[in-house]
């Protein structure tokens, strides 16, 4: 049995983890909550939602030159996004902010 889950279940699903709810900022929540809508809709296939696996497949970065301290053989934003999965963050008033999510690699 599935149960499907609004982006505010969700983020009630993350405080459930006392160890693991501030892993993403309520932005960052919400475009990884859009990015798996998406990634559903354009397979077909449904995710069950595993908070400590997203945790470990997922990692939220303030801007590219805190991805660069982990990542130093990576030099550009556009050979990051060659390489994996990137979801971009964005602001309240819809711009892209310096923040983004990567799927690791």
């Amino acid at each position: 049995m599935k149960k499907t889950l609004s982006f505010y279940d969700f983020c009630d699903e993350w405080e459930k983890w006392e160890d693991r709810k501030n892993t993403f900022s309520y932005e960052g929540k919400k475009a990884l909550f859009e990015y798996l809508e998406e990634y559903e809709e354009s397979t077909g296939e449904e995710i069950e939602l595993d908070i400590i696996a997203l945790c470990c497949d997922y990692t939220e970065y303030e801007s590219f030159e805190e991805f660069k301290a982990d990542y130093s053989n990576i030099k550009t934003l556009g050979e990051l996004q060659d390489r994996t999965q990137y979801i971009p963050i964005y602001n309240n008033d819809g711009t892209e902010s310096e923040r983004f999510i990567i799927q690791n690699f």
